[in-house]
């Protein structure tokens, strides 16, 4: 059965997508039997993954996107004459990856996903109950999550087992925290029987200015309202590097983005290491 995980903040700009798209990508490398789902109606993780000019050609296609789990239907196209019960796999994009074995696959996200939140109601469980029909078929599942509270945001959690919290040491690092505090302590509150667990906050630096005095002083502040929720804080951080923005161009992970610094490979795996452990997921011998 595969192990559910959300990226979310409920701040915008911490580096949500970035870190979900190089997780997908080690976890493929890896071994593991990766579905990333795109949960933002900006799409930024379909065209990572994708590479934008795919990313236009899937849509001009009409081709199913996440917005059709919601709606729990595809329209007629050219190619069907009328409107058909939805099939999960056939919203799947397969072997999204880098490599020519990749095994990555990926549920895109468009624009049209905000169209969910005008009529929202009956709609937070349908994702959970896609992915139950598939969860055998993979490994891990990564959610790359809106920062926003919202329709979205519940049918997140029922799909996911995990939360882990992106955070950009700078001032106002923890204005996200309460926020997702007190939407994880409501959604337990209406939902006992649903285990959701924050399986730890990461610092994602994005810049050389937040190793600074004023980034010192963001990660206390963060460790402090951590420690006073007992939310677990990565030891590793992902350290500033212009590699990462190089490699969304390239459409590679960061192990092998162009002239990468080996200290810079070395510290995400050390991050990867740690966020396995976190939720459990272990290679079978």
């Amino acid at each position: 059965m595969a192990i559910s995980v959300s990226f979310i903040n409920m701040k915008g700009g911490v580096g949500k997508t970035t870190l979900a798209t190089q997780v997908a990508h080690a976890a493929d490398k890896s071994g593991f039997k990766t579905l990333a789902i795109d949960l933002d109606p900006q799409s930024n993780l379909s065209q990572s993954l994708m590479t934008p000019k795919k990313y236009v050609q899937h849509l001009k296609d009409k081709k199913p996107t996440i917005a059709h789990i919601f709606e729990n239907y595809v329209p007629s196209t050219s190619d069907y004459g009328s409107p058909r019960l939805l099939d999960i796999h056939d919203v799947i994009v397969n072997n999204a990856g880098y490599w020519y074995s990749s095994s990555l696959d990926l549920i895109p996200s468009r624009l049209e996903l905000s169209n969910v939140l005008k009529n929202p109601t009956g709609k937070e469980r349908r994702l959970a109950k896609a992915l139950a029909q598939i969860s055998k078929e993979y490994d891990l599942i990564i959610i790359d999550c809106a920062p926003t509270e919202s329709i979205l945001t519940e049918a997140a959690y029922f799909a996911s087992r995990y939360v882990l919290v992106p955070v950009k040491p700078e001032f106002m690092a923890t204005i996200g925290l309460p926020l997702l505090g007190r939407s994880l302590e409501e959604f337990k509150l209406e939902n006992e029987d649903h285990e959701l667990h924050i399986c730890g906050i990461v610092f994602n630096h994005s810049s050389t200015y937040s190793s600074g005095p004023e980034g010192r002083k963001a990660i206390k502040e963060v460790t402090q309202e951590a420690k006073a929720r007992n939310w677990k804080v990565f030891d590793t951080h992902i350290h500033y590097s212009a590699s990462y923005p190089k490699s969304a161009r390239e459409g590679t992970p960061i192990s092998s983005t162009s002239y990468v610094r080996w200290e810079v490979t070395q510290a995400f795996r050390t991050f990867e290491k740690e966020f396995y452990e976190s939720i459990g997921l272990e290679k079978e011998n």
